[in-house]
């Protein structure tokens, strides 16, 4: 065989690899750019969606000796799942970063009675309200008469959920012996033991876990420091927000939601 002919075979078969590789280059950079492109397509492609969460009955907790989280977003967020062909993992996470872990992909959504705030919505995409909630002033039953007001308490001593929406209405109504804890639950143990007057959580946990038949029997609330909604937290610009409103709505309808809400003692939006 001449130099010639030689010369011209490996010029083909680069020209054959050239191809090919772009080909391939091609076939992976389309699909990145889709995956990118959808966040829903992310999901469920690696078969899970990561929802962020915090122990706090009656949304996201566990029943005593079991590993299993159970609640009521917990059943939403697996009913959703199942839709979307993924299965949902819950994480335990610390609140106050929970923005940065969803821009970081570490999870995919933000499920846990999450107050729809400015903030929420500034840093995620939030879906439609699907329950209603409020900020209440939680202490021992037996000093609930001392206290009538906002103005009454904002000299006691209060233990918060970091990051939370009682942490920023305490700080509204002027109250500077603060402590903030990992939790809402930690905030009822503070309260508890004694080491602070009182704790300002959700209405939706604090009816669930105190007064008669609960851990927390002596415990109890009159003061509400705010109304408020629940929502989703997704990724910035996800089309997963849009599908979630799509099947909240489905389950508004066909009773899916109701009988949560009734199981759980939940107030719907």
């Amino acid at each position: 065989m001449s130099k010639k002919i030689i010369a011209l075979v490996l010029a083909a078969l680069m020209m054959f690899a050239l191809v090919a590789c772009g080909g391939n280059t091609e076939t992976t950079t389309n699909a990145e750019s889709t995956a990118d492109a959808s966040d829903l397509a992310y999901i469920q492609d690696k078969g899970k969606l990561i929802v962020a969460i915090t122990d706090f009955k009656p949304m996201n907790y566990k029943e005593k000796d079991s590993d299993e989280w159970t609640g009521f977003d917990t059943e939403f967020a697996q009913a959703v799942a199942k839709e979307l062909g993924v299965e949902a993992e819950f994480i335990e996470i610390d609140w106050d970063n929970r923005f940065a872990e969803l821009e970081a992909k570490s999870i995919d959504c933000i499920w846990n009675g999450m107050t729809i705030t400015d903030e929420a919505l500034a840093n995620s995409s939030v879906t439609k309200a699907y329950a209603r909630n409020a900020q209440v002033v939680v202490m021992a039953k037996d000093k609930l008469d001392s206290y009538k007001d906002a103005e009454s308490i904002k000299d006691l001593s209060f233990a918060v959920e970091a990051g939370s929406a009682g942490e920023k209405e305490v700080k509204n109504i002027g109250a500077e012996n603060i402590t903030a804890v990992k939790t809402q639950a930690d905030a009822l143990l503070e309260v508890k033991s004694g080491s602070v007057d009182a704790c300002v959580i959700d209405l939706t946990m604090a009816n669930n876990m105190t007064g008669e038949g609960t851990s927390y029997e002596d415990l109890g609330y009159s003061i509400e420091l705010s109304t408020e909604e629940y929502g989703i937290s997704f990724r910035k610009g996800s089309d997963v927000t849009e599908k979630v409103n799509e099947l909240m709505d489905k389950y508004k309808q066909d009773g899916t939601l109701s009988k949560l809400a009734e199981k759980y003692e939940i107030t719907l939006a």
